[in-house]
């Protein structure tokens, strides 16, 4: 069984690709970056006040798949610049308080909408 997850809790999908999809006892999330999804426009701030909007984001995003934060298995960040590395992952550490999920973090020479940071997850359903 495969079932797509969208909401408004998050910024809408701007490419073929879902939110989200559920499946096998899973939510796979597609990256999320800092997009106020009220208007769909990139929030102003640093590396930290972004890293907040993407984790709102993809919390949104597992909300509606039925699922949250605490049931992250593992995440993917994407920094546009590894020196911005502590500061993510004070913003990430204060989500992810217990049991953290696995983890990779990657210097990536773009991002989408020349963001600072992308976060994708997979969580238990």
């Amino acid at each position: 069984m495969r079932e797509v997850v969208s909401t408004k809790d998050a910024p809408q999908a701007i490419g073929p690709y879902s939110q989200a999809i559920k499946a096998n006892g899973f939510v796979f999330l597609s990256g999320q970056v800092a997009l106020d999804p009220a208007t769909q426009q990139v929030i102003s701030g640093d590396v930290a006040a972004q890293t907040e909007r993407v984790l709102q984001n993809l919390s949104g995003v597992l909300k509606a798949a039925g699922s949250g934060l605490e049931k992250v298995v593992r995440t993917t960040v994407f920094l546009k610049n590894m020196g911005d590395f502590t500061a993510m992952n004070e913003v990430y550490g204060r989500h992810f308080t217990s049991a953290p999920p696995a983890r990779s973090t990657v210097e990536v020479a773009r991002l989408p909408k020349d963001v600072l940071v992308e976060i994708d997850v997979i969580a238990l359903a």
